[in-house]
């Protein structure tokens, strides 16, 4: 029983910067659907790219990695409502048919509301992506020129067929019930992302955000063995403007390779693009002095934290290189 992976696919540098809305990681879930008989619709929400088993079947039929409805005998089309893992502005969609060769859909429309209660009985949907022609096994990617903030969305495939993965990457507005309340002002869910970094070789910084501790040294950002003089960051956005309370850094299964220390630097910046920052980042005020590392351990400071009022985005330095799991800047919003 073979098993072929999907080929790699790089997402544009410009929607990378954004979150996906619609990942499992971060709460995503369908809601209801008007037909899953061959494949859950849940599958094409999943973070790990898609997979074709073959000779896999199931009651049903072929096994396959994604959402696939059965064959309509009749007028109409199927579609999938989901509940994004955070309120949002939708800036892109990849509606992804990879492995869907002769069964994908012939095209396929989206829909958004706005339901931060979850009742959907009576919200308005609003057209984000009008009815656009699909192809066989590959990527669709599509801009999405909306500043509405959304919490579901419905996606519609005429007249029927499968969709390997949807992606919907998108500026994350989330809607905090308490600001008095200490969250975690970096995570994913709340808005935090990745501006620039020096390496990553083994592991994107975009993992630091991630929800949940590492599951393996893939899940963490880790960078090549440095061979020059110097040491290794990345600058990461906060979600929401804050007050640092404690610092957690988590070098979990980092055991050969983690850092020897790591430093972080911040400023409250409110208009400034990412470019800008990069050059200006060696210059900002430690948040928190070099700390030694363990390995695969979390670090938590508090007394360490150096006095600041309140900031917008990090630098952490990883020195001199190797590899982190999570980091964790828990406080306030200011």
């Amino acid at each position: 029983m073979a098993t072929l992976f999907a080929p790699a696919f790089e997402i544009p540098a410009h929607i990378q910067q954004l979150t996906n809305l619609a990942d499992t990681r971060i709460g995503a879930k369908v809601i209801e659907c008007s037909d899953e008989f061959f494949a859950e619709a849940k599958r094409m929400l999943q973070f790990d790219a898609p997979i074709f088993v073959e000779d896999k079947f199931d009651d049903h039929g072929k096994w396959m990695d994604g959402w696939e409805t059965r064959r309509k005998r009749h007028a109409g089309y199927d579609w999938a409502i989901v509940k994004l893992g955070v309120a949002g502005k939708i800036k892109a969609l990849d509606i992804d048919t990879t492995f869907f060769s002769g069964n994908y859909p012939a095209s396929a429309a989206l829909e958004a509301c706005f339901a931060p209660n979850g009742d959907l009985s009576t919200v308005e949907w609003h057209s984000i992506l009008p009815n656009s022609i699909l192809g066989p096994s590959q990527h669709h990617l599509f801009e999405i020129q909306d500043d509405a903030i959304y919490t579901h969305i419905r996606l519609k495939i005429y007249p029927d067929g499968g969709v390997a993965r949807l992606r919907v990457y998108g500026e994350v507005k989330p809607q905090f019930q308490n600001s008095t309340d200490i969250l975690d002002l970096l995570a994913l869910e709340n808005g935090g992302r990745v501006i620039a970094y020096s390496d990553a070789h083994f592991g994107h910084p975009r993992n630091l955000i991630n929800p949940g501790r590492g599951i393996n040294m893939g899940d963490g950002w880790e960078t090549k063995r440095r061979r020059a003089p110097g040491f290794d960051w990345c600058i990461l956005a906060l979600g929401q403007a804050g007050k640092i309370e404690k610092i957690d850094i988590d070098t979990a299964h980092f055991k050969g390779n983690y850092p020897a220390e790591v430093s972080i630097q911040a400023i409250y910046i409110e208009d400034a693009t990412d470019p800008q920052l990069i050059p200006q980042s060696m210059f900002w005020p430690f948040l928190l002095d070099a700390q030694p590392m363990q390995m695969d351990h979390i670090h938590s400071f508090i007394n360490e934290i150096l006095a600041h009022e309140k900031i917008s985005y990090i630098r952490v330095n990883m020195i001199p290189d190797g590899g982190i799991s999570r980091i964790r800047l828990w406080g306030k919003i200011a």
